[in-house]
Parts: C-alpha cells; structure tokens; sequence
C-alpha cells in the first residue's frame, strides 16, 4: 500500500554493494507462486511464511458479518471513510485479518486485541498471542494481502500495476543513489514496473521492521532489475541487516506486484487464497 511519503536526506554517496550468498537464495519464484484453498486442518510451523490473498469488495451480507467482529473503535475508524466502497473495504479488510488469526490463535475473530506500536504498527496484545504470532497487512484497488509467521517479524507491501508521472521526481527525492543508477539504465518500457518493484520492497522492508519513515528510504538498497531475485544489498542504517533480513518477490495477480519481508532465512513460503 502507498505510504505517505515524508522528506528525507537527499544526495547519499554511491557505495560498492556485495550480496552475500544466503541473500541470492531465494524463497519462492514468483512464476511458480501457486495460491491454494488451505487444508482443513492449518497448521504454521517456525519455518514457514503464510501469506493470504483475499479481494475486499465481499457481499453485503459477508460485509455485515465482518463489521460484527470490530471493536468500538475500528467501527469509528470505518465511519469515517467518506465513500462507501473504501469503507466497506475496510471493514473487510480487518474483518478478514480476524477471521485469519482467529483460526491461527483457535479463539472468536471478536476476542482478538491489537495493540499498535509508536509508529502505529498494529501487533497482537501479548496476553492473547502465547504462541508468538506475527502478522502484517498491506492493500491496494480491493486486493488484500496478509503475511503471518511464528516468531518473526514479517513485512509486506503490494501495489496496482500503474504508470506513475511522478514516479521519476519520487525515485530521485526517495530512492538511494544505487537504485536510481539502476532505474536509469533501463529501457523506459522497463522502468515503471521497475519503480514498482524498487518501492514495495522497500515498503515491505520497514514495515518488517516497524519503524515506518522514520527508517529513511535512501539509508538501504534493494536490488531493482528485472531478473533480479529480490533482497537487501546495502543497509547504511544497519549492516548486520543483510544477514538478518530476507525479502521475496510475490505475484498475487497479473495486474498486481508485491514483496514480501522476512527476519531470517530458515523459512518457506506457503501461498493461501481466501475465502478458503
């Protein structure tokens, strides 16, 4: 989902990038993605990644239902949408990450707690989540994606395949100097979806990370090129995050793009549909 974009320091040195080999490993090649109904009985092992497709525009009445599950307070978040179709999406949006992690904690989606941290990222409240669950949420034009994972954290970002006329204004003001040398030697048919690319990695990243832009988007690199398997190849911020961090490029649909962050590499990725 688009973020808020706010002003960050410009002009960054180039720097040799070397990425190690674990980094070059990837987890699950976008062409072969499949995304399947799950079985019956689900169940997250540590070294899995579970992530869920789900359309928001539902029926009125799977709407309804799903605004039953939401607290007071997500219920007034969804009053104030001004337009019915992005309310309704939101209400299905967070209906359905319930229903989701109440299949994963085995309680009602109603009894689940949030709590968010001081960069507003929304987390399970520790006394409901013994089993350290850890989830994220992204969406764009009514398509929802949700990450889960058991004892790490996890980003996820997803964007329409659109041609931004900004999109070269923001890459230079938002972009480090490695990833706008890459945009520029592309072909121009290559670099919208190469600024796709280049921008949901990022956005999956620091949401894995959960220190929204206060993270400047400049102060790391993910690598850009079509072709390219998707991982962190610089981290100014923090060096040990080339090690620490594995991203994965997701194909939920062909209109679509999106990535995928994860802390560690000793994981799988499994691909759901819902509804299941």
């Amino acid at each position: 989902m688009w973020a808020t974009i706010s002003p960050i320091t410009e002009g960054l040195p180039a720097v040799t990038t070397h990425i190690p080999p674990e980094q070059r490993a990837i987890h699950s090649n976008p062409q072969s993605q499949r995304w399947l109904r799950s079985p019956q009985a689900l169940v997250l092992a540590r070294d899995e990644v579970h992530v869920w497709r789900a359309m928001l525009d539902v029926p009125a009445s799977q709407c309804h239902a799903f605004a039953r599950m939401l607290t007071p307070d997500e219920q007034q978040r969804a009053a104030q949408f001004r337009f019915p179709h992005l309310r309704q999406r939101f209400i299905s949006g967070r209906g359905i990450l319930r229903a989701l992690l109440g299949r994963y904690l085995d309680v009602p989606p109603q009894m689940i707690r949030f709590g968010y941290s001081a960069y507003g990222k929304p987390f399970l409240e520790p006394a409901g989540n013994q089993a350290q669950l850890h989830f994220n949420v992204t969406h764009a034009a009514g398509m929802a994606l949700y990450a889960v994972a058991l004892g790490r954290a996890v980003g996820i970002d997803i964007e329409e395949q659109r041609q931004l006329v900004d999109a070269a204004m923001i890459a230079e003001r938002f972009f480090s100097p490695l990833e706008n040398r890459t945009l520029d030697d592309l072909s121009g048919a290559e670099r919208p979806l190469a600024f796709l690319r280049c921008w949901t990695r990022k956005e999956a990243y620091i949401k894995a990370r959960g220190m929204g832009l206060s993270l400047p988007l400049d102060q790391f690199s993910v690598t850009v090129a079509p072709g390219e398997r998707a991982c962190l190849v610089r981290a100014e911020h923090d060096q040990a995050a080339l090690d620490r961090w594995a991203l994965c490029e997701l194909e939920p649909h062909p209109n679509y793009i999106a990535a995928l962050a994860v802390e560690g590499h000793d994981w799988q990725l499994a691909c759901w549909q819902w509804p299941e």
